[in-house]
């Protein structure tokens, strides 16, 4: 059996030039998808992204854009449309983390992380349900009209002190893609979250890059192994092929068990 299921099939990653979406952009290159590598600095990286996809025996192209700027978004569709013809997945990785303790975050603090996290969710999964709809369904492609995937966190279910404003944008990326599976399943688009638990990626070197740092994360996963990106990257193949098709409205979590809540395990 190919392990190419995403054959045939356009996808777009938004922040994919290292990290998660980095992950997720060369699995879906590997089975198979016409990968756009979003990315907002470093053109140079995510071109090295898209050369793996490409040795691959896949199609890639690198597009610049702010997920949090409409014209921006509005753009890099148009440019995928007219380089692809169409996209059948998106994946809503584009996220930033603004720390502070509360009484000292300020208004531009709140505003980047929710203007990225969630707000580019918004303006990309539109521009993405305007495209699916004005297609339709191609059956020979696949047996859903389109596919979104946010990604989500942890955090959408574990508060997070000193990173107020990151946890409520995922807290609402939780109800974003549950209300957009509830107002297009009868459009045959499915809208699913990942919500990842602690990843071995830049954005969150300072949990794992020492042996000291690991050893405390560890303390929080009962599986007692950080996650990679290929780990995200597999099962947004799964989300994105029609092997999920009965799946929508569901937030998968993939954390090594960090939401049981290991310092439970010896009663507290």
């Amino acid at each position: 059996m190919s392990n190419r299921k995403l054959e045939g099939q356009v996808a777009l990653v938004t922040g994919a030039s290292s990290g998660i979406g980095e992950g997720v952009a060369l699995a879906l290159g590997e089975a198979g998808a016409t990968v756009v590598v979003n990315y907002v600095t470093k053109p140079e990286v995510a071109q090295t992204v898209v050369d793996r996809i490409v040795a691959m025996g896949s199609k890639a192209i690198a597009i610049q854009a702010d997920v949090s700027k409409e014209d921006q978004v509005q753009a890099m569709f148009l440019k995928t449309i007219q380089e692809f013809g169409t996209i059948d997945i998106l994946v809503n990785n584009a996220g930033i983390q603004k720390d502070a303790k509360f009484e000292d975050m300020t208004l531009d603090q709140w505003n980047a992380v929710l203007n990225v996290n969630l707000t580019g969710m918004f303006l990309c999964s539109r521009e993405a349900i305007r495209e699916f709809l004005r297609r339709g369904l191609v059956p020979e492609r696949s047996v859903a009209c389109g596919k979104i995937i946010c990604m989500s966190s942890v955090h959408e279910i574990i508060p997070w002190a000193g990173h107020v404003n990151y946890a409520t944008s995922k807290g609402g990326v939780k109800l974003f893609m549950q209300s957009l599976a509830q107002e297009y399943g009868n459009r045959k688009i499915r809208v699913n979250s990942i919500a990842p638990g602690a990843i071995q990626t830049p954005i969150n070197r300072a949990a794992w890059e020492t042996p000291e740092a690991l050893e405390s994360l560890m303390t929080l996963i009962p599986y007692n192994r950080i996650g990679k990106p290929e780990d995200i990257g597999k099962l947004a193949v799964f989300l994105a092929s029609d092997d999920s098709d009965y799946i929508t409205g569901t937030s998968i979590v993939i954390d090594g068990g960090m939401t049981v809540f290991e310092g439970f395990a010896t009663g507290g």
